[in-house]
């Protein structure tokens, strides 16, 4: 499973949900694992068709959400710092 830190997260979210896309991939921070993204067609086929919770991909994400999400990780970022 490739793996991408959260600074990559931060600055390359191009490649690293282009990598999502194709297999789940792990973020890390501070060198150890702490997220799985994959795409929403991975996450589908693990939770089943009884599984209420709604998943999006960052392209079907509503706007305020992917907002949110965004600014959390800057906030993440700024707290934490950039290096892993």
């Amino acid at each position: 499973m490739r793996s991408f830190t959260t600074a990559d997260l931060n600055k390359q979210v191009g490649e690293v949900t282009d990598a999502a896309q194709r297999a789940p991939v792990v973020i890390t921070r501070r060198s150890k694992p702490r997220f799985v993204l994959m795409s929403l067609e991975h996450y589908e086929a693990l939770r089943g068709p009884d599984d209420p919770r709604r998943a999006f991909t960052i392209e079907t994400m509503p706007d305020d959400l992917r907002d949110g999400l965004l600014q959390a990780a800057d906030a993440y970022e700024r707290e934490h710092g950039g290096d892993d």
